[in-house]
């Protein structure tokens, strides 16, 4: 029952029994994570399956050398035989547990006593700082947190969190790619003259270097938000620079000119900066991973992404390269109040979205009943409310991140992301898969040709389901249905104008497994191949790597 510090290969872990309720509860209170689920670490592979279904290619992943955390379905039964279950505060709410094996001598140690069967092994911090790897700095740092401390005296150079993975179209697809898997490079066919640091973005950063035919991806560094991370992002910058002998003349970064990231880039003094559109770097990243030279059809669907009319993007499709891109479709815009607020409060952009299906405040009154349950506060609703038809810290948004945030509350999951897409996950965990209906999704091309999905037919149809009092599962599951359809659509609309057959998915929206597997499984179907990344995250983990190739491409192509 008490919450011991381990210290592992990159760093500490913070270790608790994960079949005791009250140990993990009491972990929770102490790291200040109150809702994000915790990994664990077990002693065998036999062990992971009593709990969660574990094929060949999980078995391989869970083995390897990198021994990732991967996210696994949770057995039926919850578990099998006469062990005890998983306490419930460990991943409260979700439809998956992320298992580890042990990597380190000292856990296998630790396995071999007996009466220790599945340890939590989460990251040894306080909320979302860095990892604390340095003993005296664990000692002084974790000592209101850790009841023990298992140390040794060998030194971590490089503070490293474990890489977490999870199976998408039966392969390997990374979420965070750390420990195991960085510094190794991904390589390029055609080599770079000039040395290249790209910035990443400012949630879930990681940054990248070019040398020669190398894309240098760091590891998972964090929301630079946080003072601390933001300090470790530069000492890492220069640490990784320092061990591969970078000397970078081209900085890439983000459009976005209020990104910590893209000030950082701005303050290093390089010969040329080259700012890139967030989701031309998210299929960037796909072509760098691929080495895919040509155009695609490239699908992004994420939460936040500078667009360059200055409205907020979130659900694109583009015609890309490394070279440029061009912005076919996109999700109809709606009205989103209160800026870096809405990604965690849902009413924000379900009221934008009511507003564009009334298009005046009529909503107000034509749903209030579903405004009442989600929102109490009739003075907090009508200030928001003022907020949209006075247009104050307002912005224009085609995010299909905060259309999930809006559907999972409206479907009673909750009206709070505590942590990045917690409602979202929520939506997915309780889709029933067996569903084939699917709410209405209309695609029409505007005045210019642009393609515009309009899910005002969707909200109205689901609204209605809800009043009806139809079951949760059913609802999230003809939600994520109408989107792949709609998806494909653009895919199959863009095909036909610009003969291309080949797609590229990315952005944070597709670490949702229904939706991502659904949607490849269909464009296969119609035809098309699909490039869909899995050695670099889906979400911006992966942005970096994107900046990086387009700044080498512009480099060899005598553009800079």
């Amino acid at each position: 029952g008490r919450i011991v510090a381990i210290k592992g290969v990159g760093g500490f872990h913070l270790a608790v029994d994960a079949f005791n309720d009250d140990a993990v509860k009491r972990l929770r209170e102490r790291k200040q994570r109150d809702y994000k689920p915790f990994a664990m670490m077990a002693g065998s592979i036999d062990i992971i399956r009593r709990y969660v279904r574990a094929d060949e290619v999980v078995e391989a992943l869970l083995t390897s050398p990198q021994s990732p955390i991967v996210l696994l379905d949770r057995n039926d039964a919850g578990q099998v035989g006469d062990w005890p279950a998983i306490a419930p505060a460990v991943a409260q709410g979700m439809a998956t547990l992320g298992f580890m094996l042990c990597y380190a001598p000292l856990h296998y140690l630790l396995f071999a006593r007996e009466g220790i069967g599945v340890l939590v092994m989460t990251s040894a911090n306080i909320s979302d700082e860095p990892l604390i790897c340095d003993n005296d700095q664990a000692l002084a740092r974790l000592g209101s947190v850790a009841d023990a401390f298992l140390n040794h005296n060998r030194a971590i150079y490089r503070q490293v969190d474990d890489s977490v993975v999870h199976i998408v179209d039966g392969r390997a697809a990374m979420l965070r790619r750390s420990r195991g898997y960085v510094p190794t490079p991904i390589l390029m066919n055609e080599p770079c003259s000039a040395d290249v640091f790209a910035a990443g973005a400012d949630l879930k950063n990681t940054f990248c270097f070019v040398k020669g035919n190398q894309l240098i991806l760091s590891e998972h560094i964090g929301d630079l938000a946080d003072a601390l991370v933001y300090r470790h992002y530069t000492d890492s910058v220069r640490h990784l620079q320092g061990l591969f002998e970078v000397a970078p003349t081209v900085v890439a970064c983000d459009l976005h000119p209020g990104y910590l990231s893209t000030q950082y880039a701005n303050s290093l003094g390089a010969e040329r900066v080259i700012a890139v559109q967030h989701h031309w770097a998210h299929i960037a990243s796909v072509l760098a991973e691929y080495d895919y030279p040509d155009r695609v059809i490239g699908i992004v669907a994420d939460g936040t992404g500078y667009g360059a009319d200055d409205a907020i993007w979130g659900c694109e499709c583009l015609i890309a390269s490394l070279a440029g891109f061009e912005r076919i479709g996109h999700l109809m815009y709606y009205p989103l109040p209160g800026g870096d607020k809405a990604a965690k409060e849902p009413i924000r952009p379900i009221l934008g979205l009511l507003k564009m299906l009334t298009g005046d405040n009529s909503y107000l009154r034509q749903y209030a009943d579903i405004l009442g349950r989600i929102e109490p506060d009739q003075t907090r609703l009508a200030l928001i409310a003022q907020q949209l038809e006075k247009n104050i810290n307002t912005v224009s948004t085609s995010s299909l991140g905060r259309l999930f945030d809006a559907a999972a509350c409206l479907a009673g999951l909750g009206n709070y992301n505590h942590f990045e897409a917690q409602l979202p996950m929520a939506l997915e965990s309780v889709a029933d898969e067996s569903v084939k209906d699917r709410y209405t999704s209309v695609i029409e091309a505007d005045s210019r040709g642009t393609l515009l999905l309009d899910v005002r037919k969707m909200l109205i149809e689901l609204i209605e389901d809800l009043r009806m009092g139809a079951p949760t599962a059913l609802v999230s599951a003809k939600f994520h249905n109408c989107l792949a359809y709609a998806l494909l659509d653009f895919a199959l609309q863009a095909r036909q104008k610009y003969q291309l057959s080949t797609v590229a998915l990315s952005g944070g929206v597709f670490c949702n497994r229904y939706l991502a597997n659904l949607l490849i499984t269909m464009l296969k179907e119609n035809d098309f191949s699909v490039l869909f990344k899995q050695r670099v995250p889906a979400n911006d983990g992966g942005i970096a790597l994107g900046q990086a190739a387009i700044a080498a491409k512009a480099v060899q192509s005598g553009r800079v």
